[in-house]
């Protein structure tokens, strides 16, 4: 169950790398596009065709961050519930949380481009969290080891 946890966790960092980089992609295509006399106007952006090729990163970013990287979340915050891990609820319903707030700042980044500078914020905040939940997991004591200790007598301690 560790195992599973940490790679969900590691994929949905992953996920978030990807988005960075095919957002990026898409953008500099545009880019280049306009450079060559393309025009962006509102009938090429309700246009279902794409107008240059690195326009798919606009997809792939939309698909990976309202699909893929929320079912991954979601995926995690189950599998909490079954690690053996101290914190694993905590830092899972944290990416879930981060996740959904993503999602709201992506989406409201269309109306209020402000939320759009936080959208890409949030990004490198889920980014470090996901990792480091997956690195939670991997050095966390199990809560059989936590008290191993506690019937054995106390040792006094003598200053001479």
């Amino acid at each position: 169950m560790k195992r599973a946890y940490r790679i969900l966790a590691y994929l949905i960092a992953l996920g978030v790398m990807v988005q960075a980089a095919v957002v990026v992609l898409a953008v500099d295509g545009l880019g280049k596009w306009v450079e060559g006399g393309g025009v962006l106007d509102k009938a090429v952006v309700e246009s279902e065709s794409l107008p240059f090729d690195e326009a798919v990163g606009f997809t792939i970013h939309a698909v990976t961050g309202l699909l893929i990287i929320p079912l991954l979340a979601i995926g995690l915050m189950v599998l909490s519930f079954f690690v053996k891990t101290p914190g694993a609820v905590r830092w899972a319903g944290a990416v879930l949380a981060l996740v959904v707030l993503q999602g709201a700042l992506g989406l409201a980044g269309h109306t209020t481009p402000l939320l759009g500078g936080l959208h890409g914020l949030n990004a490198l905040i889920l980014f470090s969290t996901a990792v480091y939940a997956a690195q939670h997991s991997r050095t966390a004591p199990a809560p059989r080891d936590l008290g191993e200790n506690l019937g054995a007598p106390a040792q006094s301690i003598s200053r001479g």
